[in-house]
């Protein structure tokens, strides 16, 4: 049975006047595939929501009375049920007042008119689409149109600003005129709204084909500067005794747009944006030499816990992710600009681990110089260092490396306890093995020790 033909029949059933409506319409008229469906009721979204489980052999529902919503899942559908609404936010206020409301009703409080789009599941008009606000005039004209004065949408919730770029980058639309001046002008709005909203938002504008689109409307609009003022920092030339540097916040969405061509992981595309974040703060002029962002690398990745806990972005190990990105992503492309020595390979599978594929994408995405000879020097560079990383990976075992001789062999064979000797010699193993004086080999590594132990007065006991 379709889950339409369900709908349609609990509507009949329940006298319920119910719609799909929002995004699976607009979906649908893009030709875009959808699983997501949203009902709205004329009434309790909840009691329909309940009596469609039933229809559909008992589905477990979840109920959210806080919200007025209910969702289930069926058949490879996520679907969504909440009963038509007004609703309006305080000025200061991040919760909107809600009190029941038409269709009509609910269609006015839609942040777009795009998403303002329903098709009856009811019996006198089934299948009909209500359009108030000219919707499908604006999908076939690829706009992004407000169904009320953008001011008034914008003030009512904020985030929709963000909204309006996100689904311009998707979607490859224009937002209209007047909508993106409104949203310009009520930038600072933004401020009323939870770091973890802006984020979900921030997350799928950098997750579209093509992110610089969205980051430079929010650029332009001023939203960036709210919340992201790092990034914002980047932008600008300066110049001194006729040298100029390039502009770091264009060069890092190019980069952006590169990674993202490449991989469809959302934190490498953060590694991205953050790659250079710490340009500004290490900026130097020296003459003769011209501008120098020396330690921008390693000052990057102290930034970046800051800015993941600003954003209310994972803590954990998507961060410490991005950190080794920033911290490492010059390296590839120094070993690019001169003949790059055994251990100075086995040092950066070494430090990069399984994530060397992933900084590799950063590092080529850098290369965005616009002189197209050096680029071609770079590139034809960075493909012999690939290979260079294959065969020392090959010959020495060095990625997510695990030493040969552990400590606890070490306080076995010289007969002591836990002790910074024990680390000494730990250290040393590793530095010889990175080096090319060992091989990555449990003899050798042994033989080694034993010097080692022997330079510390240490003997061994059996």
């Amino acid at each position: 049975m379709s889950i339409f033909k369900t709908l349609a029949e609990v509507a009949g059933e329940t006298g319920t006047e119910a719609y799909v409506i929002g995004g699976f319409v607009r979906d649908l008229l893009l030709g875009r595939k959808v699983t997501d469906l949203d009902v709205v009721t004329v009434g309790d979204g909840i009691s329909f929501a309940e009596s469609v489980s039933k229809k559909l052999d008992n589905q477990p529902v979840k109920v959210f009375k806080t919200f007025g919503t209910a969702m289930l899942k069926y058949d490879g559908w996520d679907l969504e049920f909440v009963g038509a609404r007004k609703e309006s936010y305080a000025r200061d206020s991040r919760k909107p007042e809600v009190e029941p409301g038409t269709l009509k009703d609910d269609q006015l409080r839609r942040d777009f008119s795009i998403n303002a789009l329903a098709i009856s599941l009811n019996k006198n008009n089934l299948g009909e689409l209500s359009d108030p606000f000219d919707g499908v005039n604006d999908l076939k004209s690829g706009i992004i149109r407000t169904p009320t004065d953008p001011h008034t949408t914008f003030s009512d919730d904020p985030l929709r600003m963000m909204r309006a770029i996100r689904f311009a980058t998707q979607l490859g639309f224009t937002i209209e005129a007047k909508s993106l001046t409104a949203i310009a002008e009520m930038s600072q709005r933004i401020e009323i709204v939870s770091a973890e909203r802006i984020s979900v938002e921030l997350n799928k504008i950098i997750m579209a084909q093509k992110p610089s689109i969205g980051f430079k409307l929010l650029f332009k609009t001023g939203l960036l500067s709210e919340f992201f003022p790092e990034l914002v920092s980047l932008q600008g030339v300066e110049e001194q005794d006729g040298i100029r540097h390039k502009d770091n916040f264009y060069h890092t969405l190019e980069v952006l747009d590169n990674v993202a061509a490449q991989s469809d992981d959302l934190w490498l595309r953060w590694s991205a944006i953050l790659h250079d974040i710490a340009k500004p703060p290490t900026k130097r002029f020296q003459p003769g030499a011209g501008w120098t962002f020396h330690g921008h690398e390693d000052k990057g990745a102290r930034m970046v816990p800051k800015i993941f806990k600003r954003l209310k972005l994972p803590l954990d190990h998507q961060m410490k992710y991005v950190q080794k990105m920033v911290a490492l992503h010059l390296r590839p492309i120094a070993l690019t600009k001169e003949e790059a020595t055994d251990s100075a390979i086995r040092r950066l599978l070494f430090d990069a681990g399984d994530d060397i594929d992933d900084l590799m994408i950063l590092c080529k995405s850098d290369i965005t110089s616009k002189n197209e000879k050096k680029v071609r020097k770079y590139l034809s560079n960075y493909e012999k260092v690939k290979l260079r990383l294959v065969e020392v990976e090959e010959n020495d075992k060095v990625r997510n490396w695990q030493p040969p001789i552990s400590g606890d062999e070490i306080m076995r064979v010289f007969g002591i306890k836990p002790s910074k000797e024990v680390g000494i010699i730990k250290n040393s193993i590793k530095e010889a093995i990175l080096d090319g004086e060992i091989s990555n080999d449990t003899e050798e590594a042994h033989r080694f020790m034993l010097k080692e132990g022997e330079k510390l007065g240490l003997s061994p006991k059996d």
